[in-house]
């Protein structure tokens, strides 16, 4: 899936007393008013929090092609071909919504600059919002190179080593990872519950095993 930088919001608070003037007094009033105001915030935060519904409404999917839902493969051969594309060229978001459950997520992990992992989380709506411009500047085609899976019932788990490409006919991707994929059958059709990708990079590089399919 397509490589995001995640945003990072940083919220401060805190006061500055500047002066020659200023008494001791008057800062220790101004810290004990800092704190109370801080301990006012945080409670508000966490009786919102509370109200909070277990879980949001969600609305029902739009309905899937039957050929691209009928199997495992054909699901995965769909999510690739439904991102992929030239610069400009709308993509079928209807078609990616209807392939993913009323409550599935796709997850981007990414590494920041001192090693540690960051998952963002979004709904389908999330992901279009935020690939739509980079889509409509550059042409993207995300297809599969390998794939292993494993599977229970009707519950399966895809581990799909993608390949991104600006153009079909690039001689090398720009960007490789993994797609790691769950689906499940509910009798009818199948239906992608999670999808989760992280890129490859320098210091995570793919291994050998991941680059065949098994």
């Amino acid at each position: 899936m397509l490589n995001m930088r995640p945003l990072f919001n940083t919220l401060g608070m805190g006061s500055a007393l500047r002066g020659k003037n200023v008494h001791r007094d008057q800062e220790k009033r101004m810290k004990r008013l800092a704190s109370a105001a801080l301990m006012l915030v945080l409670a508000g935060a966490a009786c919102a929090q509370d109200a909070r519904p277990l879980a949001a409404p969600v609305t029902a999917p739009a309905p899937a092609p039957p050929a691209d839902v009928g199997s495992v493969d054909a699901i995965v051969a769909a999510l690739y071909d439904v991102i992929s594309g030239p610069a400009a060229q709308r993509r079928d978001w209807n078609r990616l919504r209807s392939l993913f459950a009323p409550q599935g997520k796709l997850v981007a992990v990414g590494l920041r600059a001192d090693g540690s992992s960051l998952a963002t989380a979004m709904t389908v709506d999330d992901y279009i919002g935020r690939v739509t411009k980079p889509f409509s500047e550059a042409g993207f085609y995300e297809s599969e190179l390998a794939r292993t899976s494993e599977s229970f019932g009707r519950v399966v788990h895809v581990f799909s080593t993608y390949q991104s490409r600006h153009a079909p006919g690039d001689a090398r991707p720009f960007q490789r990872g993994i797609n790691s994929i769950q689906l499940y059958h509910d009798g009818q059709r199948w239906w992608i519950v999670n999808l989760l990708w992280h890129a490859e990079s320098d210091r995570q590089p793919l291994p050998e095993r991941l680059l065949k399919s098994r």
